[in-house]
């Protein structure tokens, strides 16, 4: 029987996301939003996403880009959020 715990069942994020070279990150007037471009194709964004992933350039770590959130927004509470967000990212290749 396996008795990982919810934490150890969470992805290894890297210390300092970054959004993968693969992928660009812009606004795109046609689509309203924010969008990850790549060679195949495009992922529109929505706000919420979008933010987060501005934040993501191997600056910070993910402990920083929620207070900075946190701050930018005046919300509280939001680090599980986002990183739910930044493991989804992780397991599409958007998060290096």
């Amino acid at each position: 029987m396996n008795d990982q715990t919810a934490d150890q069942q969470q992805t290894d994020l890297p210390e300092r996301p970054r959004l993968s070279r693969r992928f660009r990150l812009q606004y795109e007037e046609a689509q309203l939003r924010h969008v990850l471009l790549y060679p195949e194709g495009m992922v529109q964004l929505n706000d919420t996403a979008a933010e987060i992933l501005k934040r993501c350039k191997g600056e910070h770590t993910l402990d920083e880009i929620v207070a900075d959130l946190e701050a930018a927004f005046r919300v509280q509470g939001i680090g599980p959020q986002v990183r739910n967000l930044l493991e989804e990212g992780m397991r599409r290749g958007w998060i290096e």
